[in-house]
């Protein structure tokens, strides 16, 4: 039993760091298009490269980014939840 459960978790870890991995690099891409679009419509000044560094630099201490941390914590805390229900409802 407590290996299925050990197995369990260790398949979903897996899961969840792909799924966080692919998430973080697609919220980036999509911050760096979103950069690169306002410095074209409206900052024209300065190095175009050097803004968008710097905005992601502020997108790296965002709480956006520190959301995406939640595919680790959410499907456990519901794994947890449901096996309280099924247990002891």
């Amino acid at each position: 039993m407590i290996f299925a459960i050990l197995r369990l978790s260790l398949v979903a870890f897996i899961v969840m760091l792909i799924v966080y991995f692919i998430l973080s690099a697609w919220s980036r891409s999509v911050r760096r298009g979103k950069l690169a679009e306002e410095w074209d419509e409206e900052v024209r000044e300065g190095d175009r490269d050097a803004f968008i560094e710097q905005g992601l630099e502020e997108y790296d201490g965002s709480l956006r980014r520190k959301l995406i941390l939640g595919v680790f914590v959410v499907p456990y805390l519901v794994i947890a939840v449901l096996v309280y229900v099924v247990n002891f409802q």
